[in-house]
């Protein structure tokens, strides 16, 4: 035989006993690990093909983001603000009245609404410096409830073109003359009234 087939024939024969001693050694398995060794491998072997399982799902699971929530309120750009006497929106005042009206208004056109009270000394003075702090944060229209308030609000008022007033209660000669000065009467329809009032004004600013 040449020497390069007694090669090739010595190289098949040790590749032929490697195989033969790995399939010998994996018969052994059972034997060297016994019952509780094959068990663990095998629950091994379960744990890894799981993992890749959910692994592969996981990967093919859609990531859009999901979408926003319709039932989240959009408010307009439209800042209702109601200055009051020092008892704010206590339950049973002409306040808490006006500030029902503002809220069914708020829900109508999604405006937003707040409340600020004259605390401290109750006088024109004094609640023009809290009035000049409801404009200086942008407040599109500004109702008004109490007498030093309403004064306040009439002398403020032709200073502030571009701003709705809205004056609960009696106001003078001039407050009604004035193009940017609703007067609401108190008593029955009041809440009513001032929903129409606040839903015409954000809606013409919407």
């Amino acid at each position: 035989m040449p020497q390069t087939q007694r090669a090739k024939a010595a190289r098949d024969t040790t590749r032929e006993s490697r195989l033969a001693a790995g399939v010998r050694a994996v018969l052994q398995w059972p034997r060297v690990l016994g019952a509780q060794g094959v068990a663990m491998v095998a629950g091994a072997v379960i744990v890894a093909v799981a993992v890749a399982v959910t692994g592969y799902f996981l990967s093919r699971t859609d990531t859009k983001p999901k979408p926003s929530d319709t039932r989240a309120r959009q408010y307009e750009d439209v800042d209702v603000c109601l200055l009051t006497g020092k008892d704010g929106i206590t339950a049973g005042t002409t306040a808490a009245e006006v500030w029902q009206g503002m809220r069914d208004a708020s829900r109508t056109t999604h405006a937003r609404v707040s409340h600020v009270p004259v605390t401290g000394e109750q006088s024109a003075a004094h609640a023009r410096a809290h009035l000049d702090g409801l404009l200086q944060r942008s407040c599109d229209v500004v109702l008004v409830t109490g007498k030093p308030e309403v004064t306040a609000a009439t002398q403020t008022a032709p200073q502030h073109q571009k701003v709705d007033f809205v004056l609960v209660g009696d106001a003078g000669t001039d407050a009604r003359s004035a193009k940017n000065i609703t007067v609401a009467r108190v008593g029955d329809g009041l809440r009513a009234e001032v929903a129409g009032v606040v839903e015409r004004e954000a809606e013409a600013r919407g």
